[in-house]
């Protein structure tokens, strides 16, 4: 019983793809790598917000050591998160750049005028 509950967190992890009702597993790959080209921008935003809001703490924190370590805590975590997008966006653009990998996607055919 106890391995079942631990499946439970990944297939509701799951089920959105399977939502999509995809024919192969390249129109997968599609829909996953069009919804983390739409993540990455919300998520480094997040992390300068997180670190202009530790900012906004530590100078807001006047002589109170508690809460200026707190802010400069924050700080940090918003440092690291940015760090750790923007290194694994340049490696993967290494890799890509490296193995000469296509990434364009064709283009659509289309009518002729009529």
């Amino acid at each position: 019983m106890q391995k079942f509950k631990k499946l439970i967190p990944l297939t509701a992890g799951l089920a959105p793809f399977a939502a999509f009702a995809v024919d192969d597993v390249t129109s997968l790959i599609g829909k996953v790598e069009e919804i983390l080209d739409m993540l990455v921008p919300l998520f480094i935003a997040v992390a300068v917000v997180v670190f202009l809001y530790g900012i906004i703490k530590y100078v807001t924190a006047g002589a109170d050591e508690d809460k200026r370590t707190e802010g400069k805590n924050t700080m940090i975590y918003g440092i690291i998160g940015l760090f750790v997008m923007v290194a694994v966006w340049g490696l993967v653009n290494i890799l890509l750049g490296t193995f000469n990998l296509n990434t364009n996607m064709p283009t659509p055919p289309t009518l002729p005028d009529v």
